[in-house]
């Protein structure tokens, strides 16, 4: 009997763990879940906590998307600062609809994954013809998410506007508005935007922040004052900045005009068809002189100026012999043409040896000389010629 009462639990918390969830959202108004780690922790130690008593607290990582979809709606957000943290779904629909959202748990300890279905159904409803928003510097959005921190916000609100009839229509982070990431010291927080609607026209306190005084004292960046009878921030970090005050009146916009009718797209009995008019010549010369000519006549003013450059200033093979020393420039001879006596023997194999390979010989006369074993001798017998200048001594 106990197996069977066990086994009953352990089907009982399976099943609650895969429930649906259902929610019905306005349109227009805000929406939040928290996802409770606590819950989760739950099913993944459905009967360590009846039988042996241990309480787990392991860090979590939630992932949440659309069935059928690899992210959210465009309109719902989620956030979780770290691993030991509540996750946030968060958002404002505007249009109704269904939505089936899926939840994962990761569990970091032990790695074990569960899933939760949240299913969000969007119906229509009445938009608030007055509508502000607020902007707190000192707040973070996961610290505004919990609905005791919003009833804070909104019992302030609903002092500032004078009406109990006030809803909340959207939170945003600041973050997501442009604002700058802030320092990771105390006191520095990212800000959050509360827009706040109701069917009661603004009060007094909030169309001071539409005067001209009120403009020109914020763009002069001076230290705005609070006006007077129009401070009920009771929490130092739920206080607004008054220069970041906006004010919305719907009730003022036109309406929008209608949208056309579409016809059968059959010509009515009687009427004749008259095409539309040709449209006016034009002249593309001017777009091929631009288009064409210009690049041509520049490159041709290239081609130009690089041949002047490689053959108009190049000087002669006489001219560079003339400046060369006659010591480098016989030397450079001598290379060439021993460089040709190779050649020429690589033809034939039985060809006499090279001039420049004897142990000495007349470079002029080609006249070999007895070999010698005498280290003395010189490889090249230097004589004397009047067309050639000596060699520079030092």
């Amino acid at each position: 009997m106990a197996g069977c009462w066990s086994w009953f639990l352990l089907l009982t918390v399976v099943s609650s763990a895969h429930a649906e969830i259902k929610f019905d959202i306005p349109a227009g108004k805000f929406f939040s879940y928290e996802l409770m780690r606590e819950t989760f922790q739950s099913d993944f130690e459905p009967l360590s906590q009846l039988y042996l008593g241990r309480l787990y607290d392991d860090p979590m990582v939630f992932k949440c998307n659309k069935q059928y979809f690899p992210d959210l709606p465009e309109w719902l957000h989620f956030t979780q600062r770290h691993p030991y943290d509540n996750g946030f779904l968060y958002g404002t629909p505007m249009s109704p609809g269904k939505s089936v959202i899926e939840v994962y748990a990761v569990n970091k300890r032990s790695y074990e994954t569960t899933r939760q279905i949240l299913v969000l159904n969007v119906y229509a409803a009445k938009t608030p013809p007055y509508q502000a928003e607020f902007f707190i510097k000192l707040r973070e959005i996961e610290k505004v998410l919990p609905p005791p921190v919003q009833g804070e916000i909104k019992q302030d609100l609903q002092k500032l506007w004078d009406t109990e009839a006030l809803d909340i229509v959207n939170i945003s982070n600041a973050l997501d508005r442009g604002g700058r990431v802030p320092l990771p010291l105390a006191g520095h927080f990212e800000g959050v935007y509360v827009k706040v609607g109701s069917e009661q026209n603004f009060s007094s306190c909030l169309l001071r922040t539409q005067t001209a005084a009120h403009r020109q004292q914020c763009a002069a960046g001076a230290k705005v004052k609070v006006p007077g009878g129009c401070n009920f921030c009771r929490i130092p970090s739920n206080c607004i900045s008054w220069c970041s005050t906006e004010l919305f009146d719907l009730s003022q916009q036109e309406p929008s005009p209608p949208t056309p009718t579409l016809g059968s797209g059959v010509l009515e009995a009687g009427v004749d068809f008259e095409p539309p008019e040709s449209p006016e010549d034009r002249d593309f010369l001017p777009d091929y002189l631009v288009t064409v000519i210009v690049p041509l006549a520049l490159a041709l003013i290239l081609f130009l100026l690089l041949a002047y450059i490689m053959f108009g200033r190049r000087e002669g093979v006489d001219k560079r012999n003339a400046k060369t020393n006659q010591i480098q420039l016989y030397h450079h001879h001598t290379i060439l043409d021993n460089t040709d006596e190779l050649r020429n023997m690589a033809d034939h194999r039985s060809a006499p040896p090279p001039l420049s390979t004897l142990p000495m010989f007349d470079s002029r006369t080609g006249a070999r000389a007895t070999p010698s074993d005498s280290p003395r001798m010189p490889l090249i017998m230097a004589q004397h010629d009047p067309h050639v200048d000596p060699l520079p001594r030092k």
